[in-house]
């Protein structure tokens, strides 16, 4: 989807005026990545992985602050009142980007208060059943949801989540209705899949791989409009009855408006030299991650596009929050 940061952007870099005192020393302490999710989740493990080679490049430590609730809402809303000073940073997902259509009263304004940093990953989400479930694929799935509609159940990682709009978004193209039940992230969402509480939901590709190999869920297809390297032979939810149905997750990191742009350009040189090592590149892959650096300038034009494209979907779908 995207290429990778180009020469110009690093000459632009360069061309940035001398750094001021605060940002000359920058980093003196250790940065905070805030991930507005519960631990165990996809975003969670991602900034986990590549926490100790971003430590490396930075010279500090970096700590991950889980603040999970409200679709992540309540970890984004604590990013944005952050100081601006370089130590926090925000670590979210495709969640960002439902937010500002389906709450009438944001804390925050998701295009004036951040500024794109770089996306991180991108990678197809997994929709999975417990191995109880008298379904093989997901025509069986369709077909068992028309007949006894008020006997399934999925779980999602909270309302606004990308497990919650990627399931909403299922059901409306496959006109099915599954009952909802929210969890506090992606990681309790998962738990209540492995434990039977549930019979279906979406998974992170990364946070489930252990539990599709022991056979302890069933995955049935990919959200993706291309097959995942990570899963080949699964096939997407297009191949499988929902045609058109083409929704990834991703993960970016975001600063805050007002933090000085050279220290933006400390983080995303390190950010990017994290994810361009080849040894990071093949981990993440192996989990059906696809590192992906792109500049600032690339990411929020993804983000923009994004938060209109799902203001679309929701007036479609007719989903409030509030």
């Amino acid at each position: 989807m995207f290429n990778h940061a180009s020469a110009s952007l690093f000459a632009a870099l360069i061309a940035l005026p001398a750094l001021p005192a605060a940002a000359a020393d920058y980093p003196e302490k250790p940065i905070r990545l805030l991930v507005p999710f519960s631990p165990g989740g996809g975003t969670d493990l991602l900034c986990r992985a590549m926490q100790p080679k971003l430590e490396r490049a930075l010279g500090v430590g970096i700590i991950i602050d889980n603040r999970a609730g409200a679709g992540g809402t309540i970890g984004v809303t604590l990013a944005a009142r952050a100081a601006p000073d370089g130590y926090t940073f925000l670590v979210t997902s495709a969640s960002y980007t439902f937010a500002p259509s389906l709450y009438r009263k944001l804390p925050y304004d998701a295009i004036k208060d951040f500024k794109p940093l770089s996306m991180l990953t991108q990678q197809p989400l997994i929709l999975a059943v417990h191995p109880s479930m008298p379904v093989k694929n997901v025509k069986d799935l369709l077909a068992l949801a028309r007949k006894r509609p008020k006997d399934l159940f999925h779980a999602h990682a909270g309302v606004g989540s990308n497990l919650h709009m990627s399931t909403e978004l299922f059901k409306y193209m496959a006109k099915v209705d599954i009952t909802p039940i929210a969890y506090k992230g992606g990681g309790p969402s998962l738990i209540a899949l492995l434990t039977g509480e549930v019979q279906v939901s979406f998974t992170g590709v990364l946070s489930s791989k252990p539990f599709r190999k022991s056979g302890q869920i069933r995955p049935l297809a990919v959200s993706t409009k291309e097959r995942s390297p990570a899963a080949p032979d699964l096939p997407t939810l297009d191949e499988s009855g929902v045609p058109g149905y083409d929704k990834g997750g991703w993960t970016g990191m975001f600063a805050q408006a007002k933090m000085p742009d050279p220290i933006i350009a400390r983080v995303y040189q390190a950010v990017t030299e994290v994810l361009k090592d080849p040894d990071t590149v093949k981990v993440l892959a192996e989990d059906g991650l696809v590192a992906t650096a792109t500049s600032p300038e690339e990411f929020n034009k993804f983000v923009l596009a994004e938060i209109a494209e799902w203001g679309r979907l929701v007036r479609e779908m007719k989903l409030e929050v509030q």
